[in-house]
């Protein structure tokens, strides 16, 4: 198995699981993950943070000591031909992979379905020739790879699965200590030092510009690394006009966004998140001018919020690039804030998208690896 970063490691770690539970004999688990597949057992054999790359122009400074991963992963698999090779998501790193692998005849498994409803079609023929089978999150998928004659199964979102249909903001507000009474907005700025180094300053400036608007209120931000902590602490501090109500979390972003009435959020898994939780909210993305630039000539989905993606319209207003500016970003949370209709509408969809993705994923996927595996 290789992840290549911590939405896939917590992708992995269920469906390793699940597998132990309901294979009868013995099974083995090798390759690149973190923290939560190791704590099922799985031998890691490089640092999962060798492959956190996001972005063309940052995957660019990276690429030679990836590949050179990718080739010396590819020829010991080669060698010791596993059953079975499961890549989680990382499908720049895991398609190459998997073809040799395929090719060699080791089946192999792609888990999370790359975006080919955002891109253009020539990657779905790329995973056709890539691997054994598929497995997608999201119902709109399945039909994609049917029609180019790739074995898939739908399992549904594992986040789903985990994040109740009915969250406990009170108990969430108490066990963060946030000051009762206050209007709680979340900022998720990213969970990578790219994503902060273009975001940050803007999530600071537009919670000051917000604060100036409505007194009272009170920001959270869950970081996910002590580094992206640090950095966004950073970014605080040298923005500071005067003192910002905000609790800066190392994890806990559940916790946060259980609490919040109301989001900022970057374009990403989180996103997806922040419906489950059932938190109106606005999404933002800032990139390199460059990895923007290439992106705008190669995708041609009219949104990049999951949410709107699922919904098929702009549920949530998404301001990008140069859009997502301070004054923008904390126009389009007051704009929210005031609309209750909106609101109203937001949350009333994000329960649809909760009972559609609910469908115990890693159940699902395990099976599916069986079938594979005793074929």
């Amino acid at each position: 198995m290789v992840a290549g970063e911590a939405s896939g490691d917590q992708l992995a770690a269920p469906v390793i699981s699940a597998l132990k539970e309901r294979r009868g004999g013995p099974i083995m688990f090798a390759g690149i993950g973190g923290p939560r597949m190791e704590a099922q057992g799985f031998e890691s054999h490089y640092p999962m943070e060798k492959l956190s790359v996001r972005g063309y122009a940052e995957a660019l400074l990276h690429y030679r000591e990836i590949m050179a991963i990718r080739r010396r992963m590819t020829k010991a698999l080669l060698a010791e031909r596993p059953d079975l090779f499961i890549g989680v998501d990382a499908s720049d790193f895991n398609l190459g992979l998997e073809r040799r692998l395929k090719d060699a005849g080791i089946p192999a498994i792609h888990y999370v379905s790359p975006s080919v409803w955002a891109w253009r079609g020539w990657r779905v023929r790329k995973i056709a020739r890539s691997v054994t089978r598929i497995l997608v999150m999201f119902p709109f998928e399945a039909p994609l790879y049917e029609k180019a004659g790739v074995p898939v199964t739908y399992v549904g979102h594992p986040l789903a699965d985990m994040i109740p249909l009915e969250p406990a903001k009170h108990e969430a507000r108490a066990a963060l200590r946030l000051p009762a009474g206050k209007l709680i907005v979340a900022l998720l700025p990213g969970s990578r030092r790219s994503e902060l180094q273009y975001m940050a300053p803007s999530f600071v400036l537009a919670a000051h510009r917000f604060r100036q608007e409505v007194h009272d209120v009170h920001f959270v931000c869950p970081m996910v690394t002590r580094d992206t902590r640090d950095m966004f602490e950073r970014a605080v501090h040298e923005h500071q006009r005067n003192d910002l109500p905000l609790t800066l979390l190392f994890g806990h972003s559940h916790e946060a966004l259980a609490a919040a009435d109301l989001a900022l959020v970057a374009s990403g898994t989180a996103t997806l998140e922040t419906a489950l939780f059932k938190t109106p909210m606005v999404i933002a993305y800032r990139q390199s001018p460059l990895t923007w630039a290439l992106m705008r000539t190669m995708v041609y989905l009219p949104y990049v919020g999951m949410p709107n993606i699922l919904a098929g319209e702009k549920l949530v207003p998404e301001l990008l690039q140069d859009d997502a500016n301070p004054a923008a970003l904390a126009g389009a949370l007051l704009t929210l804030l005031r609309d209750t209709v909106a609101q109203r509408r937001q949350v009333e969809r994000f329960r649809e998208f909760h009972h559609l993705l609910r469908q115990d994923a890693a159940r699902r996927a395990a099976q599916a690896v069986l079938e594979v595996l005793n074929k």
